[in-house]
């Protein structure tokens, strides 16, 4: 108990700069650490085995956003319920939300199991695989659903350890897994490359870097859990609903972005061919990669904001959310530089062909430009998680994939010629389009809060000590 008095205090007085460092520092390690799972995969692909295999790795990418999905509204939704019960010093919630987090696991991911193992090769002819990159795709993604409790209990349990201020920890966890797939991946390769099996063992050494993780977790909630340890594995109703009101929107922003990549792999078979498919693959898992440094930032902020939120210093919540905005956007810069400087050395990672990297590069600038802003959007989308505003959160993430990029990649190439480029141009459009919603509904927050402090309804913002100012 006397450790989770320090750790809100920390929460609730620590300057909001400081706060940023020491929150986001070890969750953004620990996120780019869970980004290398995928992109080793691809990277080791390309280069051992070959670009058509990269490209079924590629297209089977966006169908794994299910588990990311899961993991995601399973873990930030009990997340955000507990930081909220840790500001308010609610006990009873405290104890009940690891056991239920088991419970949602183990129905959810057997029935992910399930679905997918069975209809693989539908989902990925829908995203527009076909002939030897099919068959890969559909070995490849089988594999990975195989996985599916491995993956979603280890990265949703690691969010309950984010969500109470274990970042380091859950860090360290994370990048053991994460090493440990880092050096399976090409060892299985190699190992059944000559069987025409190589894609086949880069999955199976990632399902078992994921299981290593879940053991892992399973470790720490036994033995080493002092907040939120496991009072029984059951479904507890009430919170159950809370934890979807919340995780809904994140479950919904990984599926929805499943759509969107999916539609893009479609679009790219349409006006291009399987050249611009694996373009669109290597492009798309840099921007994947671009962007899980933006989702470390949001995870450090979730705990800050919903703390701070449950205790009503509605005030310094806004000046954490700004704060940590302009964190996430000075962090994106470091990589759209690079990306808008030298696209062919990042293409040129997953693609050993000259030919095919020069063929995109100019769209992958295009593609690219837009990136700079998302810093602002992934904290706006988690400030609405963190306060309990659901709806909201999922309007927002239905915004990029559906009501803004379905439409304009479906007008885009037809205007002037573009073709295959204005694909590339309507991912770029959608993301700015998004930004600025996320800016409108941000600031929408910021003076609902602002009428609380008006009416009396919250508390004084200026605790005791510099750390508050």
């Amino acid at each position: 108990m006397q450790k989770q008095e320090s750790k809100r205090a920390m929460l609730l007085t620590q300057a909001p700069v400081r706060l940023m460092v020491s929150l986001s520092l070890p969750a953004i390690v620990g996120m780019v650490v869970v980004g290398l799972y995928t992109f080793v995969d691809a990277i080791y692909v390309g280069q051992l085995v070959g670009a058509t295999a990269m490209g079924a790795v590629a297209v089977a990418y966006p169908f794994t956003f299910v588990n990311s999905g899961l993991s995601s509204l399973i873990g930030m939704g009990s997340a955000s319920v507990l930081s909220r019960a840790i500001g308010a010093n609610d006990q009873r919630t405290i104890d009940r939300v690891a056991g239920n987090l088991v419970f949602m696991n183990i129905v959810l991911s057997s029935a992910v199991t399930v679905l997918g193992i069975v209809f693989a090769r539908e989902l990925l002819m829908l995203a527009g695989a076909e002939g030897e990159m099919l068959e890969l795709a559909t070995s490849y993604l089988r594999i990975i659903f195989a996985g599916s409790l491995f993956v979603n209990f280890g990265q949703s349990s690691n969010m309950i350890m984010r969500g109470e201020g274990e970042l380091v920890k859950a860090m360290l966890i994370m990048a053991s897994s994460a090493v440990l797939n880092i050096v399976l991946a090409p060892a299985f390769i190699l190992a059944l490359r000559g069987q025409g099996l190589g894609v086949e063992g880069a999955a199976c050494a990632t399902v078992l870097s994921q299981a290593a993780l879940a053991a892992l977790m399973a470790w720490w909630f036994a033995k080493r859990e002092k907040v939120a340890r496991v009072h029984g594995v059951r479904f507890d109703g009430a919170l159950f609903s809370e934890v979807l009101k919340v995780g809904f929107s994140a479950f919904f922003m990984q599926v929805l972005t499943l759509v969107q990549q999916a539609v893009i792999y479609r679009a790219a078979a349409e006006w291009g061919g399987a050249e611009w498919q694996i373009l669109f693959g290597a492009a798309l898992r840099v921007q994947a990669f671009a962007f899980i440094p933006l989702w470390g930032v949001s995870q450090g902020f979730q705990p800050a904001a919903g703390t701070n939120y449950g205790a009503g210093r509605y005030a310094r919540v806004r000046r954490i959310a700004v704060t940590f905005a302009l964190g996430a956007t000075a962090l994106a810069l470091v990589f759209w530089i690079p990306a808008l400087l030298a696209p062919e050395a990042l293409l040129s990672l997953f693609i050993t062909d000259p030919a095919i990297v020069a063929l995109g590069a100019g769209d992958f600038r295009v593609f690219f430009s837009t990136y700079v802003l998302l810093g602002f959007m992934i904290i706006a989308v988690t400030l609405l998680q963190a306060l309990g505003k659901g709806g909201k959160a999922a309007v927002l993430t239905l915004a990029r994939p559906l009501i803004v990029f379905l439409p304009l990649v479906v007008v885009v190439p037809r205007l002037a010629g573009l073709g295959i480029h204005g694909v590339w141009l309507a991912s770029a459009l959608s993301d700015g389009c998004v930004a600025v919603i996320a800016v409108v509904l941000m600031l929408g927050e910021f003076g609902r809060m602002r009428a609380l402090e008006r009416d009396g309804a919250c508390s004084s913002d200026a605790p005791e000590g510099e750390g508050a100012r």
